[in-house]
């Protein structure tokens, strides 16, 4: 009885032993680490390009076309366009009481109608005394007097003519028209408001064609120049723009000048919101640049995966530089031509084979 017992407990414990291997033999086999599949990155290649450290000075925007619109006559104020108006050019944005105009311009009818028909009288006057003065029927003073009769009233004629182009002039101007397209930003007078020549009736405001206005030091007039490439950024936004003009004439007291940045169409930019202009502290110098994506931002640094002959991704450690628009000067290892990571490279490991799929353009 106790040699079967024995060989029970003996038994049970070999079925024991057993379970357990089959078990660590197959949570080890769960646990061996699966071949990592490439990652799918996209590249560029880092070149040589000429750049400048960069400041950035506060501007403005304005527009190019700001215009307080003045009446040029005189007249009680009938209509004006309201705030907000969007206008285009040559829209009529305000009116003035055009009466006395229109009476003027059809008394300057009615005299040029005399005038024509005593101009046509006297011709015919003229044309009968030469013809009695070549037969000697009529003294010679009065085909003097004929003729110098004839051409006083076609002076009359033309200064009668002249005074219906002013009245016509001035009917016009009752009816202010917008200059340029734009929005009308505040009404400067009210209907029932008497207008003379140099009132200003409104403002308007072209909100389509706008720059930035920036005051920079004159040390830099030497490092910039007309058309140059600068940096416009706002709300965390950056787009690249060129400067349309520099004023070359600097202040005695601050010592800056003005500089005009043309702004690219199609923004959201609000004239009088504020802006920074990132313009060349200096020279430029050619350095390696490579997009501002192919950046990497960690607690411990900058870094960038350049991508080997192999296929594999390789981390550097990078200093950034100047920048311009969307590309950064860096140096510490990488050189021209070496293709570095733009999309895909967060999760990147030293070392790890990668898949490149449609190159991308430069990005600059």
């Amino acid at each position: 009885m106790k040699n079967a017992y024995t060989l029970k407990s003996v038994s049970g414990m070999f079925i024991s032993l057993g379970l357990a291997l089959s078990l660590s033999t197959g949570t080890t086999a769960q646990q061996q680490p699966q071949k990592a599949s490439p990652a799918r990155v996209q590249v560029v290649t880092a070149s040589h390009e000429m750049m400048a450290p960069q400041i950035y000075m506060p501007g403005t925007v304005v527009s190019r076309n700001d215009s307080r619109i003045s009446s040029e006559i005189t007249g009680r104020v009938l209509w004006v366009a309201a705030e907000g108006s969007l206008v285009k050019e040559d829209d009529i944005i305000a009116a003035i009481d055009d009466r006395i105009i229109k009476l003027n311009v059809a008394r300057n009818q009615s005299q040029i109608k005399s005038l024509e028909a005593r101009v046509d009288y006297l011709k015919a006057d003229y044309g009968r005394t030469q013809d009695l003065a070549e037969t000697n029927n009529v003294p010679a003073n009065r085909l003097e007097e004929a003729r110098s009769t004839l051409v006083m009233t076609e002076q009359d004629l033309a200064q009668a003519r002249i005074s219906l182009e002013q009245s016509e002039i001035n009917l016009a101007r009752t009816q202010i028209r917008a200059p340029f397209p734009g929005r009308v930003v505040a009404r400067l007078a009210q209907a029932g408001e008497y207008a003379v020549p140099g009132r200003q009736v409104l403002r308007l405001v072209d909100t389509q064609h706008l720059e930035v206005s920036a005051q920079v030091p004159v040390s830099l007039a030497s490092v910039l120049s007309d058309q140059q490439r600068v940096s416009l950024r706002s709300d965390g936004r950056m787009v690249e723009a060129s400067i349309r003009a520099l004023v070359p004439v600097g202040d005695a007291v601050s010592r800056t000048m003005e500089i005009r940045v043309a702004v690219p169409e199609g923004g959201h930019h609000v004239v009088g919101a504020a802006v920074q202009v990132g313009l060349p502290s200096s020279a430029p110098e050619e350095v390696v640049a490579v997009p501002r994506d192919a950046l990497v931002l960690r607690r411990e640094g900058t870094y960038v995966f350049r991508v080997k002959d192999d296929n594999t991704a390789e981390r550097l450690l990078v200093k950034t530089g100047a920048a311009t628009g969307k590309i950064v000067a860096v140096s510490g290892g990488i050189l021209s031509g070496d293709r570095v990571v733009i999309r895909g490279g967060e999760r990147l490991r030293q070392g790890q084979t990668v898949e490149l799929f449609e190159d991308a353009a430069s990005g600059r």
